[in-house]
This record gives C-alpha cells, structure tokens and sequence, in this order.
C-alpha cells in the first residue's frame, strides 16, 4: 500500500456550515496537493468546486437532502439534477430519517431508486447516508442495506457528521462511524455495494482500521493530518 492509495479513499469533507467560499478555496487546495478521491461540497459550491480543480483530478461529490433528509424525494431530485449539472460526479443523499424509523419501506426504496435512476442516468454515482446516531437497532439498518443492494447503489454510508443526537440533560452526543456499523453494513450489502464511513475518521490509523472492515472511502477534513502520517509510514 502507498500513500496514492490512502489519497484516493479519501472523500475532503467541506461541508461545515460557516464555511464560505474562501474556506472552498483553500480546502480544495488541499484536496488537490494529497490527489484525494474527491472533495465533498455542499450544493451552491459545487460549480465553484469544479473551476477550482479544473486542471486535477480530484473530482466533485455533492450532498443533497443534507443533513437531515427531510425534503421531498422531488426536491431531492431536483437538487440532484442541478449538483450533476454543475459537475458532480459523486452524489451523497440523505435518507428520510422519519420514514425509516416508521418502517415506511415503500416510501424510502421508491427514493433512493428514483435518486438513483437519476444519478445513473447522467453518469453519476449515489451514495446512500443512514445516520446511523438517529437508528436504534440494527434491524431498521440491515433494512436499509437491502434496499440499496436491491437498487444497486454505489455506496452506503453511515452519517453525515452532523447527526448530533439530544440527550436527556439537554446536551448533544455523536458517534458517526462506529465499528459494530461498519461490519454489520459489510456484512448485510451486496459485494457490488461499498461502504463509505463518515464520521470519527481522523488518523492514519483510523483509516487503516476501517479499510480492514471493509471500507472503501471515508469523509474527513483530518486529510492533511492523515496524509502526513500516511507519507511517515508507508
């Protein structure tokens, strides 16, 4: 394994809320310098992402339904179309967290099939975000894993990193990508489905513990950090 190889795993996250063009800028940068898979930006970003790395080969990935999935699947559809349009190659979509602690099965696979149909359609991948923070038992995310196998999405992925899940005293816990979700996700997709974890992902270390489960890209701003390490030890 070389450094090129931990690069391409990677998926730059830019997403944080505050982050405003100049913030675009300078971690696209970044992406371009370590050669990352892609950089992971937020909707009105990703025209302004693709003339930034116009002469590399770091390629767009944009969120749509982010981060609480809670639009309706024509909306998302239509954030989907305009991402792809701008120069999004890599679509990450949040489910409807609501629908899937339902069980409205009917309701979430009609979604992602449609997005997914969508993404295909204009030479783009889906990645399918669970929030895994917000599901409490591994029934409704083994679920979730056999609806994208059936729809025969790219990915699936744990969290956005922004699941902040309320506890009881008011404050405000997250896990993102847990190992335990990480196999059971392996475990319970289709060969032809990879695992994207997001989440917790912040050393070289977390990196090749993941990759050992199974995973094929990770979301994170740590890129600099991981690639560092990755440089010292491969």
């Amino acid at each position: 394994m070389k450094p090129a190889d931990i690069a391409k795993m990677i998926n730059h996250s830019i997403l944080h809320p505050t982050f405003t063009d100049e913030d675009l800028k300078r971690e696209c940068e970044i992406a371009k310098k370590y050669k990352v898979a892609t950089v992971c930006v937020k909707p009105y970003h990703t025209a302004l992402a693709l003339e930034i790395l116009k002469d590399s080969d770091v390629a767009i990935c944009a969120v749509i339904g982010f981060p609480h999935g809670n639009s309706t699947t024509q909306l998302k559809i239509e954030e989907t179309k305009k991402v792809i349009s701008d120069g999004a190659t890599e679509v990450d979509m949040v489910i409807n967290i609501g629908k899937a602690l339902q069980a409205d099965w009917n309701y979430i696979q009609t979604e992602i099939e449609r997005i997914n149909q969508t993404c295909l359609s204009r030479n783009a991948i889906l990645k399918v975000i669970f929030e895994n923070d917000f599901l409490p038992d591994d029934t409704t995310k083994i679920k979730l894993c056999e609806i994208c196998s059936n729809a025969k999405v790219a990915f699936v992925k744990t969290s956005t990193g922004y699941g902040f899940v309320k506890n009881n005293e008011g404050t405000y816990s997250y896990k993102g990508a847990t190992e335990q979700d990480l196999k059971l996700m392996r475990k319970h997709s289709d060969s032809s489905v990879e695992i994207k974890a997001a989440g917790g992902v912040r050393t070289f270390d977390d990196i090749i513990k993941v990759r050992e489960l199974g995973v094929t890209r990770v979301g994170a701003t740590a890129t600099i950090a991981i690639m560092e390490e990755a440089a010292k030890r491969l």
